[in-house]
């Protein structure tokens, strides 16, 4: 019997956050460990990098009103507990973090002295202002939850590939 799937919009938003992390992912890397020597490459990166996550932000709040509305397909019933609850863990952890992620590097920016326009044309208003000791200690923050996520993923992925190969249960047809 064919699995339940996500309805239409939690998986079309699903894609589009996996797309818009690996962008963010991309971008993060390339602007903090490669440091173009050109700035305004170096400013594209980040803006890219910001408006991504702002991006993000919005589609996680929108997947989850859509998701309250359209509760998630059941997972099989011969899935063990403590997988069920690994997976609810894991989908917790990961809307916490892709809510506070974008947060947190927004307030970093601003705390760092930059404001942000979305994607170069919309100014989004900036909650505080310079301020280097919290820039800072933002910027520790948002990397460590960028460890945390990039954990998380690949705990998700895993588990993908474990359900789809391993014990080819159909878990990945609720999302295709």
């Amino acid at each position: 019997m064919p699995q339940a799937r996500y309805v239409a919009p939690v998986r079309w938003l699903h894609w589009l956050t996996a797309g818009s992390i690996l962008v963010v992912l991309v971008a993060g890397i390339w602007m903090t460990k490669f440091e173009p020597a050109d700035e305004a490459l170096k400013l594209r990166l980040y803006n890219i990098h910001e408006s991504f996550g702002v991006a993000i932000f919005v589609m996680t709040l929108a997947r989850l009103v859509v998701r309250w509305r359209n509760p998630p397909p059941p997972l099989p019933d011969d899935l063990p507990a403590l997988m069920k609850l690994a997976a609810l863990a894991n989908h917790v952890a990961l809307y916490v973090l892709l809510i506070v992620q974008p947060t947190i590097g927004f307030l970093a920016t601003n705390a760092w002295g930059f404001p942000l326009h979305w994607f170069g044309v919309v100014p989004i208003p900036a909650p505080v202002g310079l301020n280097v000791p919290l820039a800072e200690a933002l910027s520790l923050l948002h990397w460590l939850g960028a460890m945390a996520m990039l954990v998380l993923l690949a705990m998700h992925i895993a588990a993908v590939v474990f359900h789809s190969f391993i014990r080819r249960d159909e878990i990945w047809d609720r999302m295709a």
